[in-house]
């Protein structure tokens, strides 16, 4: 669910809609709305569909579709409906957010249909591929629920331009009237919480700029996996000095273990084993597998870190299979804090326990 998984064009910049999202906030209410600024519809598509976001309260639910499957993909994003450009009512802290996939009257659907999601910062430039956009949220066919420790939260600013993208599987079976949403958890209005910044990195390629980099056999897909066991490899180098407090997870089919290493100071930094079906298939990642916490540890500039992602292929399995695993780590900027050291909360009402309600399925 790298933000580049496939690539091909590079995203366009839209008009934003501040003027109706201020509206919506004054009024109180709730509504819908689409990008007015371009079409909804695509001449790929075989009919007509549209992207909208729903402000409510402290959540923002981004909804897209319905669709029809299977189609294709399109650009660096490989998105299957056109980019959405938005922007939101009021600065706000994301705490959290829940992706999740069902037909137009509700009925869900297998995780296996969506490929990604990917919420975009078009203001701000990636930390991790100089260049590119600044990637903060999304999921992949794991469909994790993400909840940040109490307290930290990823700053998005009223008249920052955010952008959505979905991907679908493409060869999902045929089905009509697909939806898929992300729903996206924000602290109370007046709270400000400590910042994450998020940097995301894996085993295959993620910068879609370094495309042209990759080592033979790498594709849009991923590292191409044999049947058996196979292990794969990867420096990691880090541009900025951090203190990682969440890992949200991410990977393909037949994954057994993925792992971040520091190889300066021999530890195990991030060691993640996804639950899967008898026949490998990838099924989402138990609580205690994604890594959630306050205290968190230290990734610098000056350190060497490598990932691991194993396999294991039936060997009965026909045909041609890619791997994929990767974080989206969120961190604060500098050295972890000593102990003792609470993260920011500064509100005329202090936070509860757990300021992160749960997010809707």
């Amino acid at each position: 669910m790298e933000p580049r998984d496939r690539g091909r064009l590079a995203p366009r910049h839209l008009k934003g809609t501040v003027a109706l999202l201020r509206l919506i906030l004054i009024l109180g209410h709730t509504y819908s709305f689409a990008d007015s600024s371009r079409s909804q519809s695509d001449p790929s598509l075989t009919t007509p569909t549209h992207t909208t976001v729903e402000v409510s309260g402290d959540t923002v639910t981004v909804r897209f579709g319905p669709i029809d499957l299977p189609t294709g993909h399109d650009g660096d994003l490989a998105a299957s409906l056109p980019k959405h450009v938005f922007q939101l009512p009021r600065d706000m802290y994301l705490t959290g957010y829940k992706a999740a996939l069902f037909t137009e009257d509700g009925t869900p659907l297998p995780r296996e249909y969506l490929h990604h999601i990917l919420m975009i910062n078009l203001s701000r430039e990636s930390l991790a591929c100089p260049g590119e956009v600044y990637f903060f949220a999304g999921a992949g066919l794991e469909m994790s629920e993400a909840t940040f420790p109490s307290g930290y939260g990823v700053e998005l600013k009223q008249s920052d331009r955010l952008m959505a993208v979905v991907g679908f599987y493409h060869e999902a079976p045929p089905t009509t009237k697909v939806v898929a949403s992300l729903t996206m958890q924000m602290a109370p209005a007046g709270v400000r919480l400590t910042p994450l910044e998020v940097y995301h990195i894996g085993v295959n390629t993620g910068c879609y700029t370094k495309f042209a980099d990759r080592p033979a056999g790498e594709t849009d897909e991923g590292l191409p996996v044999h049947q058996g066991i196979q292990v794969n490899r990867a420096p990691i180098s880090f541009r900025i000095d951090g203190c990682v407090k969440y890992a949200y997870p991410h990977a393909h089919d037949h994954v057994v273990l993925f792992a971040l290493e520091d190889v300066t100071h021999r530890r195990t930094l991030l060691r993640t084993s996804p639950m899967v079906n008898r026949d490998g298939s990838l099924m989402g990642f138990a609580p205690h597998q994604v890594f959630q916490d306050s205290s968190g540890f230290p990734v610098t500039t000056q350190g060497q870190y490598e990932m691991i992602m194993i396999h294991h292929r039936p060997l009965q399995d026909q045909g041609s299979r890619f791997g994929m695993a990767n974080y989206i780590l969120y961190l604060t900027p500098g050295p972890c804090p000593q102990d003792g050291v609470q993260p920011r909360d500064v509100s005329d009402n202090h936070l509860t326990k757990d300021p992160v309600h749960a997010l809707d399925r």
